[in-house]
């Protein structure tokens, strides 16, 4: 059952999925459309789950769940997978690829992979200042608040000098 982002409490549970590319404004309506369709129909063993979703920087989607209405499970994790999936495919995007990490210079946001970014790091090109996107958080409430946050602050410390 779809839920409007903003109305979904902080403790819920959320998926981030960033794109190897910026979505085109036409590709975020249908994402947006999609994303709803899908949300609409996300069940867990037959229970309506309380969802929503978010589109970030037009590169970040964010699956989100109300686990105090009802908790997913490992088949209802799965469907979601295939909806990501099904994006990749019928966008020609890569919404899946962990290896990837995105960081801001001023207000560009940049894709580089792990390896790539090591090397920025290593080259101080990266420093604990540098804004990082923490894909790894779990919930609303870290989500809002911590991840978008500095290098130093994130799991990503462990690569700088």
């Amino acid at each position: 059952m779809f839920t409007e982002y903003k109305n979904l409490p902080h403790s819920s549970r959320v998926w981030i999925y960033q794109s190897n590319r910026e979505f085109t404004q036409k590709e975020v309506t249908f994402i947006s459309k999609k994303a709803v369709d899908f949300v609409n129909q996300w069940t867990r063993h037959g229970d309506d789950l309380r969802g929503s979703f978010t589109i970030r920087y037009n590169q970040f989607l964010v699956l989100a769940v109300d686990e105090s209405f009802t908790n997913v499970s490992g088949c209802s994790i799965d469907s979601s997978v295939r909806f990501v999936q099904q994006l990749e495919q019928e966008l020609q995007l890569d919404l899946m690829n962990k290896m990837n990490i995105t960081f801001k210079d001023k207000d560009i946001i940049n894709l580089v992979k792990l390896a790539d970014f090591q090397k920025f790091a290593k080259a101080q090109k990266i420093t604990p200042e540098t804004i990082v996107f923490n894909n790894m958080v779990n919930t609303k409430a870290d989500f809002e608040n911590k991840w978008e946050v500095p290098a130093k602050e994130s799991w990503h410390k462990r690569f700088l000098v």
